[in-house]
């Protein structure tokens, strides 16, 4: 069977007791995540968030560039009011470089991918507390709370590295 055949007959078990289809459209806890891909990270368990609490957006590594788009619809649109940034411990983020991607995809590929930048980073720390001054510092995030944390893969602890405030 097909993951996405499991998916199916798993969703058929949830819809058949669901009961939140009344939940309203902006997040409840006026608040957007900003977190990594990584299957590892179970951003509702290990916030104690709810269908409807927040707005969970995840891109490779947690990057706040790849977020700008969303965060502002939720701002703008949606009244979120805080922002949460969300990266981990072996972060596979840590592994590459823009290089190394780009030279794999004109190997592998025989295309060219220099007009995408993939986001690595060398210092786990450092990434978060530099999403968190690029969100500070763009005109088009508003003046909120920004609280960046490090998630580790090890023990499901949140580390606090930084916040706005």
């Amino acid at each position: 069977m097909s993951v996405a055949a499991e998916f199916e007959a798993a969703n058929a078990s949830y819809a058949a007791s669901f009961k939140k289809g009344d939940l309203a459209l902006p997040p409840q806890r006026k608040v957007a995540i900003v977190a990594c891909m990584d299957a590892r990270l179970d951003t509702a368990r290990a916030l104690g968030l709810e269908e409807g609490d927040a707005h969970v957006i995840r891109n490779a590594g947690g990057r706040v560039t790849d977020a700008l788009r969303s965060i502002v619809i939720s701002q703008q649109l949606l009244g979120t009011r805080e922002i949460i940034i969300v990266h981990h411990t072996d972060c596979g983020m840590l592994t590459f470089t823009d290089d190394v991607i780009r030279n794999k995809i004109r190997s592998e590929l025989k295309q060219n991918a220099d007009h995408i930048a993939f986001l690595p980073f060398g210092d786990l720390k450092q990434s978060v507390l530099d999403d968190i001054q690029i969100l500070k510092e763009s005109p088009l995030v508003l003046d909120v709370p920004i609280t960046g944390y490090l998630y580790e893969v090890e023990t499901g602890k949140i580390v606090k590295v930084g916040s706005s405030q």
